[in-house]
């Protein structure tokens, strides 16, 4: 194997949105390093079941609806 082709793997501290934190490895920064999330499985929709809403633009799923609306089983 090639020296100096991999970057340095190490230890950071990962902050969660309600501040618990937890230790893994990473190649983000340096050893230490903190990094604090924006968003997580906590507070993300995908995750909690939040509402979800599409925005039409341009009518694009007025369009979409209209060309395969006759596959979706109700």
């Amino acid at each position: 194997m090639k020296a100096d082709t991999h970057p340095d793997y190490h230890f950071i501290t990962v902050t969660m949105t309600d501040g618990t934190t937890y230790r893994t490895r990473s190649t983000y920064q340096k050893e230490g390093a903190v990094l604090n999330l924006d968003i997580d499985p906590l507070t993300h929709p995908a995750w909690t079941g939040g509402n979800q809403q599409l925005m039409d633009r341009g009518g694009r799923v007025s369009r979409f609806n209209n060309k395969f609306g006759g596959f979706i089983k109700k």
